[in-house]
């Protein structure tokens, strides 16, 4: 896509603080980091969403493997797994390792839907594989 900043980023027009790469990804430090160590992992193809990429599993067990290296290199107890998808219309998967046991740091969630329990027992029987 022609004014994708991630694409621009893999044709290598806009640098970036890189952290892996293979034929297919790309993770990179972000370079606004919500957490030390926030880094994103990318699709080197543009697709829009990350459920859109073919390779779906191969996709989350890199970004997994970055993740535990990142986990190992700051000391971080865990990481957060964010598929927003809503500041680049990229796919991309922001990684945001926890080293604050206490609270989940770089996140934060909005008010909690109000749904009946009939609701909710509604929408599990329409979503039941």
């Amino acid at each position: 896509m022609e004014d994708c900043i991630f694409c621009k980023i893999v044709k290598g027009e806009i640098p970036s603080y890189k952290i892996y790469e293979d034929q297919d990804f790309l993770a990179f430090l972000d370079i606004f980091p919500r957490v030390k160590g926030h880094a994103l992992v990318i699709p080197k193809k543009h697709y829009r969403w990350v459920i859109d990429v073919p390779n779906f599993g191969e996709y989350w067990e890199i970004t997994k493997k970055i993740a535990q290296k990142i986990e190992r290199q700051i000391g971080a107890s865990f990481t957060s797994f964010l598929t927003l998808g809503e500041e680049v219309t990229h796919a991309h998967i922001h990684l945001l390792p926890q080293t604050n046991n206490k609270r989940i740091e770089g996140v934060e969630f909005q008010k909690i839907v109000e749904m009946s329990k009939d609701e909710i027992v509604q929408l599990a029987k329409k979503i039941i594989l």
